[in-house]
C-alpha cells in the first residue's frame, strides 16, 4: 500500500497557491489559434484544438476557484500587484475566444451568447476593481519595475468582448444596433486604451535599462493587442449593413482598423530582434513559462486578423499569403510551447514518484 505523504500534500498546495492569474492565456492562445485554423480550412486542427480548449477551460477555472477559497490572501495580494493583477483580466479575453470557437466551430450561437454575457462582466467587474486598486494603493512600483507587455491584455480583454459581440450581433434580431453600438463603443475605448498604455512601455524601453530578465514573454502582447483591435474592427465593418452608424462610419472605420494591421505588423520585426538579443546576445535560458502563452496568442490573432482584413478593404485579398504562412509559426509557437508544459509537469512529478516509491511497503 502507498502512505500519503505530507511533501506532496504541500507540494500541490504550493503550486496552487503560486498559479499565475495569466494562466487563462493557455485558453486564449489555443482557441485564438483553433479560429485561424478554421477560417483557412484545416478542420482536423481547429476541431482538436476546440475538443482540447473546452478542457483548458474548465480546468483552469476549477483551479481558479480553489485557490480563491484556499488562498484568498494571495489572490488578494495578486490583485493588487503591478505585475501579477493585469494577468486577471486573461480570463475575460479566454471566455470569449471559446465563446468565438463556440460559435465558429461548435455551432452554438446560444451558448456562445452566454459566454459573451459572462464576459462583459467579468470585464467590467475586473477592469474597475485592478485599476482601482492600483490607483489607490499607497505602496507603487517605478514605471521601470512595474510596466510592461501584460497590461495590454486589458485591451485584448475589451476587444475580446467587441469581437465576439460583433459576431453575435446578427442573432439578436431588432436590438442589433444597440448591441454593435456597444461593440462600437468597446473598440474605441480599448484602442484609446492602447494609446495610453503603449506610450508608457515605449517610454520604458527606450529610456531605462533594459536587461534581458524585464523582456518577458507578455512582450508580444504589444504586437497581439493590435491585432485583436485589427480583428474587432473587421467584425465591425463586416455588420456595418446592420446600423445607420456603422454605415456612416464606414470609412472611418476601415482607416482605423487599416492603421491597427499596420501597428502590428511594425512591431513583429521588433519582437524578434529583441528576442534574439535577449537569447542569442544575452544568453537569457528559454525555458518553459506559463507566460509563454501569452506570446503564442499574438501570432494567432495575426493569422486570425488577416485573414478578415483581407476580406473586409478592397484590394487587400493578397493578405491572405500572408495568414498561410503565419498559421504555421502560431501552430509551432503552440506546440512548442505545449511541449515545455507537459515536460515541466512530468519534470516535477518525477521526484514525487520517486517518493511515493519509496514510500510503498
Amino acid at each position: 500500500m502507498t502512505v500519503p505523504t505530507r511533501q506532496s500534500s504541500a507540494s500541490a498546495s504550493g503550486g496552487l497557491a503560486n498559479l499565475h492569474p495569466a494562466y487563462f492565456a493557455m485558453v486564449m492562445a489555443t482557441g485564438i489559434v483553433s479560429v485561424a485554423s478554421h477560417l483557412l480550412g484545416h478542420t482536423i486542427i481547429s476541431r482538436s484544438l476546440f475538443a482540447a480548449n473546452i478542457v483548458f477551460y474548465i480546468a483552469l477555472w476549477l483551479l481558479t476557484i480553489a485557490r480563491i477559497i484556499i488562498h484568498p490572501r494571495r489572490v488578494a495580494a495578486d490583485l493588487m500587484s503591478h505585475a501579477r493583477g493585469v494577468g486577471f483580466f486573461t480570463i475575460v479575453a479566454a471566455n470569449c475566444v471559446l465563446g468565438t470557437q463556440v460559435l465558429l466551430i461548435g455551432n452554438s450561437p446560444h451558448i456562445a451568447t452566454g459566454l459573451w454575457l459572462f464576459g462583459i462582466g467579468l470585464w467590467a467587474i475586473l477592469t474597475y476593481a485592478i485599476f482601482a486598486l492600483l490607483t489607490t494603493i499607497h505602496i507603487k512600483p517605478t514605471l521601470a519595475e512595474g510596466i510592461n507587455g501584460g497590461w495590454l491584455v486589458s485591451v485584448v480583454a475589451a476587444q475580446s468582448v467587441c469581437v465576439l459581440g460583433a459576431q453575435l450581433a446578427p442573432q439578436f434580431g431588432a436590438y442589433r444596433p444597440q448591441a454593435l453600438f456597444f461593440c462600437l463603443a468597446m473598440w474605441l475605448g480599448a484602442g484609446m486604451l492602447y494609446v495610453w498604455i503603449i506610450s508608457l512601455i515605449f517610454y520604458r524601453y527606450t529610456f531605462f535599462t533594459l536587461s534581458p530578465n524585464d523582456l518577458s514573454p507578455p512582450y508580444w502582447i504589444n504586437m497581439g493587442a493590435v491585432a485583436i483591435s485589427t480583428l474587432a474592427g473587421t467584425m465591425l465593418i463586416a455588420n456595418a449593413g446592420g446600423s445607420a452608424l456603422l454605415t456612416s462610419l464606414l470609412p472611418f472605420l476601415k482607416g482605423v482598423t487599416l492603421l491597427f494591421w499596420a501597428t502590428a505588423t511594425w512591431w513583429i520585426p521588433m519582437l524578434i530582434i529583441l528576442g534574439i538579443w535577449r537569447h542569442g546576445y544575452q544568453r537569457f535560458p528559454l525555458r518553459y513559462d506559463p507566460l509563454y502563452w501569452g506570446a503564442v496568442f499574438p501570432l494567432g490573432m495575426y493569422t486570425s486578423c488577416t485573414i478578415r482584413l483581407s476580406g473586409a478593404i478592397a484590394d487587400a485579398g493578397f493578405l491572405m499569403g500572408i495568414a498561410r504562412v503565419f498559421i504555421f509559426i502560431a501552430l509551432a509557437a503552440w506546440l512548442a510551447t505545449f511541449a515545455g508544459l507537459v515536460h515541466r509537469r512530468l519534470t516535477a512529478l518525477w521526484p514525487s514518484v520517486q517518493h511515493q516509491s519509496a514510500k510503498t511497503v
